[in-house]
């Protein structure tokens, strides 16, 4: 995915108010199938597999047994006994690798990668479902949020998800890596009267930071767990044994050291990752901005880090040690984009 097309600013806007077409076939994709293919992966994530009916997704995370995430994803069910696991790019070996280690207690589970056989194209934004319908797909008027199924586009077979990292209307499109130029090219076509847009990594980074959405390497690693994220959501106790949850529950029960903030500058200017958060009374550090930037919507920076538990809390005031100047900001609820309230004209 390149950063832009054209510009960075228009595609986001495109994506906000009309609609933007990404290219994320860079993004890992995992086959996990066969008759131990759910306990193998209840124990594998944090979230509740067995939940999941037929073609519906979940977000969820991989952890280390010490409850450190070594990825965030999506599992999406597409058969009784067949799932495909969404990963983060840089992760997807690593991903393997781990899920690898531990199959051997599974004899029917089977993994296969199959991110060089699918290609990945989203379609994200307020016209994104009309633009589909235009271009034939009216089976998916009824898809719900966070549900896939199969259909045909163009003569050409998706595995359609609505799921997105944007925080608008979109979908996920999974299709043989030989067609994708074929949909990519046919989806701009059809689209180009309502105002679709390629768009690249930088929109991309603005539309999730404003939803305060987490991005792997940055928001969270192995040396964050989910409970220090904000993520607790994603962590079921209930479902039985899974890796990292020992950890998990005692950090549950005893707090954990630190918690993700988001927060707003309140005088124009521009955070940026490993910029200080300081205490807005004595100046000490109290943490590092892991995700910032300008939000094009709100014309104010914004941006998420790490600070201890007592700063935590929405209307706390911090300061950024922006470029060695001691800004004001303060501590928001998330997300910064709620579209029910805020539109671009």
């Amino acid at each position: 995915m390149p950063i832009q097309y054209a510009s960075v600013i228009d595609e986001y806007q495109a994506v906000r108010s009309k609609a933007g077409l990404f290219d994320v076939s860079h993004m890992g994709r995992i086959k996990v199938s066969g008759g131990d293919s759910l306990a193998f992966l209840q124990r594998m994530t944090t979230n509740d597999v067995a939940a999941l009916a037929l073609c519906q997704a979940q977000y969820s995370m991989v952890c280390n047994d010490a409850g450190g995430i070594k990825d965030d994803i999506f599992v999406y069910r597409t058969g009784e006994t067949e799932y495909l696991l969404c990963v983060n790019a840089s992760n997807r070996e690593k991903i393997l690798a781990w899920l690898s280690q531990h199959r051997a207690t599974h004899a029917q589970c089977v993994i296969e990668d199959q991110t060089s056989a699918l290609a990945q194209i989203a379609i994200q934004g307020p016209a994104s479902r009309d633009i589909l319908f235009t271009a034939g797909a009216e089976v998916i008027s009824d898809l719900k949020l966070h549900h896939c199924r199969e259909i045909t586009l163009n003569g050409i077979s998706c595995f359609v998800a609505r799921t997105g990292y944007s925080g608008e209307l979109g979908y996920e499109l999974n299709i043989p890596a030989a067609q994708a130029i074929n949909l990519w090219t046919f989806l701009l076509k059809k689209g180009e009267y309502m105002g679709l847009k390629p768009a690249g990594l930088g929109a991309r980074d603005l539309l999730r930071l404003e939803m305060a959405y987490l991005l792997y390497g940055n928001d969270i690693s192995e040396e964050t767990t989910p409970i220090e994220a904000g993520a607790e959501w994603t962590v079921n106790f209930r479902k039985g044994h899974f890796l990292g949850k020992k950890a998990l529950d005692d950090q549950t029960r005893i707090g954990p050291p630190r918690r993700l903030i988001a927060f707003e500058v309140l005088e124009k200017s521009v955070p940026r990752h490993g910029f200080t958060i300081l205490d807005a009374m004595s100046s000490q550090p109290i943490g590092v901005v892991t995700s910032g930037n300008l939000s094009p919507l709100l014309q104010k920076g914004i941006g998420l880090g790490y600070v201890p538990p007592s700063l935590a809390e929405a209307g706390t005031a911090i300061s950024i040690d922006i470029r060695g100047k001691k800004l004001p900001a303060v501590v928001v609820k998330p997300p910064f984009y709620r579209k029910t309230k805020t539109k671009i004209g």
